[in-house]
């Protein structure tokens, strides 16, 4: 590469308002100057410094005027020291110091975290909500958030803790809902992934997100909405008053490999290609493999085809998979070839560990993923492989929005100036994408017509007022309007709410007896069970015999291995990925199913004993002590909660214990003194590392 001449090139593009195509060839010759090891020249510097990456300037090789630059955009982000911002990230952040709402779009690797943190700490909010998609992102912005702000504020991810004077609150959208009324003032609206309010990007969350924006925005301050890839914003209620900020600004260069032409539909062709990416440059590689079929597929491929790697860790954390899950399982074998699985079923801890695991100084090096990667964490690699233009729900094809989302995990700041995507399937065709937020009938019971009557239809405001007039009769005008106004209701859907409440109006002997739920032989569980799951058949995903035989196995989660309870689901033919699987189901979907159930069973049964929050309690904890399942949030898998718990270094018996009091009892303690307690494998002895790391600060 001519240096000079690449430079003259980059200055045309400045010359000519052609920003994007400057910065991405200033980019690549920034990647030829770290692979030749060559130091910036002040030309360089000054070109970067003209296409706004000042995080990039080197300040040893710069002049004066470009060192000021890098000086001028430091801000203090909570970390030990200033960090530089880009042009753009300067110009947000300095929109949101002056209480500005933006909504914006920009691109995976723009350091939108950046904007935030500084936010926080120049500004310092009384109160800030952050909702993010899933409960993975909860815990990297936890993590993030928790080093730099735990001593000025109380950091909040779970439901049902006492506020402090100044907190952080960081949700997926199903538990804001929780909390609507317990804020008494709300500096800043944070909403990750904006675009899964559409029912287009995410049709089963988006009303409950859109619940969430609706309830919380109203108390509000000030609101901040991020998402890549939007072209253009459709007028919608939701972000009323927000400036919409588009911007193109990437910090790395996407190069994209196509292959798709040349493999047409031969599959072993698709294959040979995967193998050859792997093994010509061993670095960090994402294979985005859509669905979970195809995730069976690429791991059969890859135990087959890949050597099993010479590495300790790798050895350490296939042997504790073994123990703690099935000797038998892919990713058990996986495992010790450098490759890890992420997909949304997993155990929440076990899927932060192989994110750590896939870290730049750690040794796995490939992760066969679902979507989840996209909306679950913010990870990142110098190759993507996209194995399948499928999404993980269903076999529809991925829209060009989501394929870009794909992509947009190439590269990384100061990691990898140039991510190289290897496209291995037929890719959608480009399309600009405008972001329309309608109101869902879903939430429709949950509206006052009147005070959004001029974002409604006719069509709905009727359907608001029907809905109001029978659930009126039949649970009465005060107590449907109290309901209301406390937010109680965990299901966003309002006819589900409604077609309960008919079925116990009309029919209240069938639920006799649904105090047996409490009943500490599951044996008695099953008529209940069987009625509350076809209340709402759908989206379970299996037959309802084994949702109902895995739950009643569950109970003894506490006091049996996983490797016990799978043994005696063998005869249901349910395995380890099956119990993930239903394990999430009992865990969110049925415990929301039986709350809403248990709140109209007071209304309309009025019945003394019916009372089930016992068991929906349980069932919502994996019939776990509950500080042992929320640990798992913070990177603390149940195994290691129960020697730490049979060594009485913890008491998770304690009926006073709660999340926070767990945490600072075990920060007391200290790692030191926890990786002493006897039984623990050194595997268990790197996790625990790593989740005191998560509960430490700067």
């Amino acid at each position: 590469m001519d240096i000079f001449e690449t430079c003259n090139i980059i200055n045309d593009h400045l010359f000519e308002n052609r920003d994007n195509a400057a910065r991405n060839e200033l980019i690549k010759l920034l990647d030829y100057h770290e692979q030749e090891g060559i130091r910036y020249s002040e030309l360089v510097n000054h070109l970067i410094r003209e296409t706004g990456l000042y995080p990039y300037l080197d300040t040893d090789t710069a002049n004066w005027q470009d060192r000021f630059v890098y000086e001028a955009f430091k801000v203090d982000t909570g970390e030990e020291e200033e960090l530089t911002l880009h042009r753009e990230q300067s110009a947000l952040l300095k929109k949101l110091v002056n209480q500005e709402s933006i909504a914006v779009s920009a691109p995976t690797s723009f350091g939108k975290s950046f904007v935030i943190d500084a936010y926080i700490k120049i500004n310092k909010p009384s109160n800030v909500v952050i909702i993010v998609p899933t409960i993975a992102l909860t815990d990297e912005t936890r993590r993030r958030l928790y080093k730099k702000f735990a001593k000025e504020y109380k950091i909040i991810t779970t439901t049902e803790v006492p506020l402090a004077e100044k907190n952080i609150f960081i949700f997926p959208q199903e538990r804001a809902i929780n909390y609507v009324d317990k804020i008494p003032n709300l500096d800043i609206l944070i909403i990750d992934e904006f675009y899964k309010a559409s029912s287009k990007f995410d049709s089963d969350r988006s009303p409950t997100l859109i619940k969430a924006i609706l309830k919380l925005g109203q108390v509000a301050k000030q609101k901040y909405f991020l998402a890549p890839n939007i072209s253009s914003l459709g007028d919608n209620p939701f972000t009323q008053g927000m400036e919409f900020v588009p911007l193109d600004f990437n910090t790395v260069y996407l190069d994209r490999i196509d292959y798709h032409k040349e493999i047409g539909k031969d599959e072993s062709k698709k294959s040979q290609y995967l193998l050859d990416i792997l093994n010509v440059k061993k670095t960090k590689t994402l294979v985005y493999a859509g669905t979970y079929t195809n995730i069976e597929s690429v791991s059969t491929l890859l135990l087959a085809s890949l050597p099993e790697k010479q590495d300790g860790l790798l050895d350490n954390f296939s042997l504790w998979l073994g123990e703690n899950y099935d000797y038998n399982w892919s990713l058990t074998k996986l495992a010790r070839r450098g490759v890890g699985v992420h997909n949304g079923r997993l155990h929440r801890s076990l899927s932060q560990i192989q994110v750590r695991l896939f870290e730049k100084d750690q040794p796995l090096d490939t992760l066969i993923s679902t979507s989840s990667i996209i909306e679950g964490v913010n990870t990142s690699a110098e190759n993507v492989v996209i194995w399948a233009n499928r999404s993980g729900k269903g076999k529809a094809r991925l829209n060009d929005f989501t394929y870009k989302n794909i992509m947009g995990r190439g590269g990384r700041m100061f990691r990898h100036f140039i991510g190289k995507i290897y496209i291995l399937d037929e890719p959608p065709s480009e399309e600009k994408t405008q972001l329309d937020i309608p109101f869902p009938d879903q939430i429709l019971g949950d509206l006052d017509e009147k005070k959004f009557q001029n974002d409604l239809t006719k069509e709905q405001v009727a359907k608001i007022i029907l809905y109001k007039k029978e659930m009126s009769e039949i649970i009465g005008e005060d107590a449907y309007e109290r309901l209301q106004a406390e937010n109680i209701f965990q299901s966003s859907d309002a006819e589900l709410i409604k077609k309960i409440a008919i079925d116990m109006k009309t029919k209240p002997n069938d639920w006799n007896g649904l105090s047996y739920l409490n009943s500490v032989y599951p044996k008695d569980w099953d008529r209940m069970l069987y009625k509350v799951i076809r209340l709402q058949p759908a989206g379970w995903e299996s037959e309802f015999t084994p949702l109902v035989e895995f739950t009643k196995v569950l109970r003894n989660n506490w006091f049996k291995s996983i490797p016990d309870l799978l043994r005696e689901l063998e005869r249901y033919e349910i395995g380890v990925d099956d119990f993930f699987k239903l394990e999430r189901k009992v865990t969110f979907k049925l415990s929301t199913l039986l709350t809403d159930v248990n709140i109209l069973q007071k209304e309309i049964l009025r019945e003394k004993g019916y009372d089930i929050s016992r068991f929906i309690s349980l069932a919502s904890h994996a019939f776990l002590p509950s500080v042992v399942y929320q640990l798992e949030e913070f990177g603390m898998p149940r195994m290691i909660s129960k020697k730490l718990h049979s060594h009485k270094l913890i008491n998770f018996y304690d009926k006073e214990l709660d999340i926070h009091k767990a945490l600072a009892q075990l920060n007391e303690v200290g790692m030191e003194r926890t990786l002493l307690v006897p039984d623990l494998s050194p595997f268990d002895k790197y996790i625990l590392e790593y989740f005191f790391d998560g509960i430490s600060t700067n």
